[in-house]
Protein backbone atom coordinates (compact mmCIF):
# COMPACT_ATOMS: atom_id res chain seq x y z
CA UNK A 1 0.00 0.00 0.00
CA UNK A 2 1.59 3.60 -1.00
CA UNK A 3 1.93 6.18 1.66
CA UNK A 4 -1.03 8.05 0.56
CA UNK A 5 -4.46 7.54 -1.35
CA UNK A 6 -4.25 9.52 -3.86
CA UNK A 7 -1.06 8.07 -4.94
CA UNK A 8 -2.24 4.28 -4.24
CA UNK A 9 -5.67 4.93 -5.97
CA UNK A 10 -3.70 6.47 -9.49
CA UNK A 11 -0.93 3.21 -9.27
CA UNK A 12 -4.51 0.93 -9.30
CA UNK A 13 -6.28 2.80 -12.38
CA UNK A 14 -2.89 2.84 -14.34
CA UNK A 15 -2.40 -0.93 -13.30
CA UNK A 16 -6.19 -1.96 -13.97
CA UNK A 17 -6.12 0.03 -17.35
CA UNK A 18 -2.82 -0.62 -18.76
CA UNK A 19 -2.24 -2.69 -22.12
CA UNK A 20 -5.54 -0.84 -23.84
CA UNK A 21 -5.88 2.69 -25.18
CA UNK A 22 -7.13 4.87 -23.38
CA UNK A 23 -9.56 7.79 -24.22
CA UNK A 24 -7.75 11.51 -24.20
CA UNK A 25 -9.32 14.34 -23.13
CA UNK A 26 -12.17 16.25 -24.90
CA UNK A 27 -12.56 19.33 -22.65
CA UNK A 28 -12.60 20.51 -19.19
CA UNK A 29 -15.84 22.19 -18.09
CA UNK A 30 -16.27 24.93 -15.45
CA UNK A 31 -19.26 26.31 -13.52
CA UNK A 32 -19.61 30.32 -13.98
CA UNK A 33 -17.59 32.49 -12.27
CA UNK A 34 -17.80 33.89 -9.44
CA UNK A 35 -19.33 30.81 -7.95
CA UNK A 36 -23.31 31.42 -8.01
CA UNK A 37 -23.70 30.35 -4.19
CA UNK A 38 -25.34 27.24 -5.18
CA UNK A 39 -24.01 23.87 -4.88
CA UNK A 40 -24.07 23.34 -8.47
CA UNK A 41 -21.43 25.78 -8.94
CA UNK A 42 -19.20 23.97 -6.94
CA UNK A 43 -17.51 21.71 -9.20
CA UNK A 44 -15.82 21.31 -13.30
CA UNK A 45 -15.96 18.14 -14.84
CA UNK A 46 -13.38 16.80 -16.92
CA UNK A 47 -14.81 14.80 -20.08
CA UNK A 48 -12.80 12.04 -22.05
CA UNK A 49 -13.31 11.16 -25.61
CA UNK A 50 -15.40 8.06 -24.49
CA UNK A 51 -17.89 10.18 -22.91
CA UNK A 52 -16.71 9.30 -19.25
CA UNK A 53 -17.18 12.53 -16.94
CA UNK A 54 -15.36 13.03 -14.00
CA UNK A 55 -16.26 15.89 -11.16
CA UNK A 56 -13.93 17.93 -9.14
CA UNK A 57 -14.72 20.60 -6.01
CA UNK A 58 -13.74 23.88 -6.93
CA UNK A 59 -14.19 26.24 -4.17
CA UNK A 60 -10.84 25.35 -2.34
CA UNK A 61 -9.36 28.32 -1.71
CA UNK A 62 -9.25 30.49 -5.23
CA UNK A 63 -9.68 27.57 -7.63
CA UNK A 64 -12.39 28.22 -9.07
CA UNK A 65 -10.90 31.71 -10.52
CA UNK A 66 -7.56 30.37 -11.54
CA UNK A 67 -9.38 27.72 -13.13
CA UNK A 68 -11.78 30.34 -15.05
CA UNK A 69 -8.44 32.62 -15.88
CA UNK A 70 -5.98 29.59 -16.96
CA UNK A 71 -8.38 27.12 -18.69
CA UNK A 72 -11.04 29.93 -19.89
CA UNK A 73 -11.91 27.56 -23.30
CA UNK A 74 -13.77 24.14 -22.50
CA UNK A 75 -11.36 22.12 -25.55
CA UNK A 76 -8.24 23.95 -24.00
CA UNK A 77 -6.87 20.12 -22.65
CA UNK A 78 -7.95 18.39 -25.62
CA UNK A 79 -6.24 15.48 -26.59
CA UNK A 80 -3.89 15.34 -23.53
CA UNK A 81 -3.56 12.28 -21.40
CA UNK A 82 -5.90 12.16 -18.82
CA UNK A 83 -4.06 9.37 -16.85
CA UNK A 84 -0.89 11.78 -16.58
CA UNK A 85 -3.10 14.38 -15.18
CA UNK A 86 -4.52 11.47 -12.61
CA UNK A 87 -0.95 11.69 -11.72
CA UNK A 88 -0.80 15.75 -10.58
CA UNK A 89 -3.56 14.34 -7.91
CA UNK A 90 -1.22 12.04 -6.52
CA UNK A 91 2.01 14.48 -6.63
CA UNK A 92 1.23 16.44 -3.59
CA UNK A 93 3.42 19.03 -4.42
CA UNK A 94 1.67 19.88 -7.74
CA UNK A 95 -0.26 23.35 -7.39
CA UNK A 96 -3.73 23.23 -6.37
CA UNK A 97 -5.41 24.24 -9.74
CA UNK A 98 -3.51 20.95 -11.21
CA UNK A 99 -4.83 18.46 -8.24
CA UNK A 100 -8.09 19.52 -8.78
CA UNK A 101 -7.85 18.40 -12.66
CA UNK A 102 -6.28 15.62 -11.56
CA UNK A 103 -9.38 14.18 -9.35
CA UNK A 104 -11.48 14.77 -12.36
CA UNK A 105 -9.38 12.72 -14.42
CA UNK A 106 -9.00 10.02 -11.68
CA UNK A 107 -12.80 10.02 -11.71
CA UNK A 108 -13.29 10.22 -14.97
CA UNK A 109 -11.14 7.06 -15.61
CA UNK A 110 -12.95 5.55 -13.08
CA UNK A 111 -16.03 5.83 -14.77
CA UNK A 112 -14.38 4.63 -18.10
CA UNK A 113 -13.37 1.36 -15.65
CA UNK A 114 -16.15 0.60 -14.87
CA UNK A 115 -18.21 0.77 -18.27
CA UNK A 116 -15.77 -0.85 -19.43
CA UNK A 117 -16.01 -4.05 -16.92
CA UNK A 118 -19.91 -3.62 -17.09
CA UNK A 119 -20.29 -2.55 -13.61
CA UNK A 120 -22.93 -0.01 -12.42
CA UNK A 121 -23.40 0.83 -8.69
CA UNK A 122 -26.18 0.46 -6.52
CA UNK A 123 -28.62 3.26 -6.06
CA UNK A 124 -27.41 5.17 -2.57
CA UNK A 125 -30.26 4.92 -0.25
CA UNK A 126 -30.08 8.27 1.25
CA UNK A 127 -27.67 11.30 0.71
CA UNK A 128 -25.90 10.15 4.18
CA UNK A 129 -23.97 6.41 2.94
CA UNK A 130 -26.61 4.55 4.71
CA UNK A 131 -25.36 5.75 7.78
CA UNK A 132 -28.62 4.73 9.74
CA UNK A 133 -28.20 7.59 12.97
CA UNK A 134 -29.64 5.86 15.81
CA UNK A 135 -31.33 7.53 18.41
CA UNK A 136 -29.04 8.85 21.20
CA UNK A 137 -25.61 7.53 19.28
CA UNK A 138 -23.09 10.37 18.38
CA UNK A 139 -22.72 11.32 14.73
CA UNK A 140 -18.96 13.02 13.26
CA UNK A 141 -19.54 14.94 10.08
CA UNK A 142 -16.71 17.08 8.85
CA UNK A 143 -17.63 20.33 7.25
CA UNK A 144 -21.14 22.15 8.52
CA UNK A 145 -23.37 20.82 5.48
CA UNK A 146 -26.89 22.05 6.67
CA UNK A 147 -28.91 19.70 4.59
CA UNK A 148 -26.92 16.85 5.82
CA UNK A 149 -27.25 17.86 9.11
CA UNK A 150 -31.50 17.89 9.16
CA UNK A 151 -30.88 14.32 8.33
CA UNK A 152 -29.00 13.31 10.88
CA UNK A 153 -30.42 15.12 13.65
CA UNK A 154 -34.19 14.21 12.43
CA UNK A 155 -33.45 10.84 13.81
CA UNK A 156 -32.82 11.43 17.43
CA UNK A 157 -28.78 11.24 17.07
CA UNK A 158 -26.60 13.54 18.48
CA UNK A 159 -24.47 15.24 15.60
CA UNK A 160 -20.70 17.07 16.30
CA UNK A 161 -19.78 18.70 13.46
CA UNK A 162 -15.48 19.33 12.95
CA UNK A 163 -15.01 22.55 11.29
CA UNK A 164 -12.30 25.10 10.01
CA UNK A 165 -14.25 28.33 10.41
CA UNK A 166 -14.42 29.49 14.10
CA UNK A 167 -17.24 31.66 13.39
CA UNK A 168 -19.30 28.37 13.67
CA UNK A 169 -17.60 26.93 16.51
CA UNK A 170 -20.16 26.13 19.42
CA UNK A 171 -23.66 24.68 20.51
CA UNK A 172 -26.31 24.87 17.77
CA UNK A 173 -30.16 23.31 17.59
CA UNK A 174 -29.40 19.99 17.64
CA UNK A 175 -25.87 19.58 17.29
CA UNK A 176 -22.38 21.59 18.07
CA UNK A 177 -19.51 22.62 16.01
CA UNK A 178 -16.36 22.57 16.92
CA UNK A 179 -12.58 23.27 15.45
CA UNK A 180 -11.05 19.86 17.14
CA UNK A 181 -10.65 16.94 14.81
CA UNK A 182 -10.04 14.73 18.25
CA UNK A 183 -13.58 15.29 18.73
CA UNK A 184 -14.40 12.76 15.96
CA UNK A 185 -13.24 9.82 18.89
CA UNK A 186 -16.54 9.74 20.62
CA UNK A 187 -18.65 9.54 17.59
CA UNK A 188 -19.71 5.87 16.52
CA UNK A 189 -19.71 6.61 12.71
CA UNK A 190 -18.41 9.63 10.75
CA UNK A 191 -19.63 11.33 7.25
CA UNK A 192 -17.12 13.22 5.39
CA UNK A 193 -16.98 14.62 2.08
CA UNK A 194 -14.12 14.34 -0.84
CA UNK A 195 -13.09 17.05 -0.14
CA UNK A 196 -10.85 15.96 2.32
CA UNK A 197 -9.31 14.17 -0.58
CA UNK A 198 -8.16 17.55 -2.31
CA UNK A 199 -6.69 18.81 1.32
CA UNK A 200 -4.87 16.12 2.45
CA UNK A 201 -6.74 15.64 5.44
CA UNK A 202 -8.21 12.25 4.78
CA UNK A 203 -5.38 10.56 6.95
CA UNK A 204 -4.84 12.68 10.13
CA UNK A 205 -8.89 12.23 10.29
CA UNK A 206 -9.33 8.42 9.69
CA UNK A 207 -6.53 8.57 12.63
CA UNK A 208 -9.84 9.59 14.92
CA UNK A 209 -12.00 7.64 13.64
CA UNK A 210 -10.74 3.83 14.36
CA UNK A 211 -13.25 3.19 16.45
CA UNK A 212 -16.56 4.35 14.09
CA UNK A 213 -18.17 1.29 13.12
CA UNK A 214 -18.74 3.10 10.21
CA UNK A 215 -16.90 5.84 7.87
CA UNK A 216 -19.23 7.38 5.03
CA UNK A 217 -17.33 9.18 2.16
CA UNK A 218 -20.10 11.63 0.39
CA UNK A 219 -20.85 14.17 -2.37
CA UNK A 220 -20.67 14.08 -6.05
CA UNK A 221 -16.85 14.05 -5.89
CA UNK A 222 -16.44 11.21 -4.01
CA UNK A 223 -16.42 8.99 -7.14
CA UNK A 224 -13.30 7.62 -7.44
CA UNK A 225 -11.84 3.88 -7.57
CA UNK A 226 -12.99 3.06 -3.73
CA UNK A 227 -10.33 0.48 -3.23
CA UNK A 228 -7.14 2.48 -1.53
CA UNK A 229 -9.94 4.41 0.76
CA UNK A 230 -11.20 1.15 1.99
CA UNK A 231 -8.41 -0.36 3.21
CA UNK A 232 -7.66 2.91 5.04
CA UNK A 233 -11.00 2.57 7.04
CA UNK A 234 -13.81 4.46 4.39
CA UNK A 235 -16.29 2.16 4.62
CA UNK A 236 -18.63 3.71 1.83
CA UNK A 237 -18.17 5.34 -0.74
CA UNK A 238 -21.08 7.84 -2.13
CA UNK A 239 -21.04 9.73 -5.29
CA UNK A 240 -22.47 10.11 -8.26
CA UNK A 241 -22.80 8.42 -11.58
CA UNK A 242 -23.59 10.33 -14.71
CA UNK A 243 -26.30 9.38 -16.75
CA UNK A 244 -27.41 12.21 -19.03
CA UNK A 245 -23.75 13.24 -20.44
CA UNK A 246 -24.71 16.41 -22.45
CA UNK A 247 -27.36 17.23 -20.70
CA UNK A 248 -24.88 17.59 -17.20
CA UNK A 249 -22.52 19.53 -18.95
CA UNK A 250 -24.81 22.39 -19.93
CA UNK A 251 -26.33 22.55 -16.66
CA UNK A 252 -23.26 22.76 -15.12
CA UNK A 253 -21.70 25.32 -17.62
CA UNK A 254 -24.33 27.04 -17.30
CA UNK A 255 -24.79 27.02 -13.14
CA UNK A 256 -28.37 25.20 -13.60
CA UNK A 257 -29.56 22.34 -11.37
CA UNK A 258 -27.71 19.29 -12.39
CA UNK A 259 -29.30 16.58 -9.82
CA UNK A 260 -31.80 15.22 -12.74
CA UNK A 261 -28.61 14.12 -14.57
CA UNK A 262 -26.69 12.13 -12.06
CA UNK A 263 -28.15 9.43 -9.97
CA UNK A 264 -26.87 9.26 -6.37
CA UNK A 265 -25.11 6.12 -5.86
CA UNK A 266 -23.09 3.90 -3.06
CA UNK A 267 -20.34 1.37 -3.02
CA UNK A 268 -19.67 -0.69 0.37
CA UNK A 269 -16.75 -2.41 1.67
CA UNK A 270 -17.86 -5.93 1.72
CA UNK A 271 -17.46 -7.92 4.97
CA UNK A 272 -14.21 -8.69 4.39
CA UNK A 273 -12.94 -5.12 3.77
CA UNK A 274 -12.31 -5.54 -0.41
CA UNK A 275 -13.40 -3.29 -3.07
CA UNK A 276 -15.26 -5.33 -5.32
CA UNK A 277 -16.12 -3.15 -8.01
CA UNK A 278 -11.73 -2.55 -8.54
CA UNK A 279 -10.83 -5.92 -8.34
CA UNK A 280 -13.50 -6.90 -11.07
CA UNK A 281 -12.87 -4.37 -13.32
CA UNK A 282 -9.07 -5.02 -12.97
Amino acid sequence: MSNSAAADTVERLAAALRGRPLPRVRALHLPPTPWTGTKDGEFCALELDDGSLGVSYVLLEDTLAGLAARHPHGDALAGDDPMAWARCWADASAPPLRRTIGYAAVNALTRHLHDRAGYVPPTAPDSIGGLDPRPGETIGMVGYFPPLVRQVTARGARLVVVELRADLAGAHDGFRVTLDPAALRECSAVLMTSTVLLNDTLDVLLAFCRGARAVAMVGPGASCLPDALFERGVSCLAGVWIEHGAAFVQALRDGAPWGTHVRKVAIRRDATGAAQPGAAAS
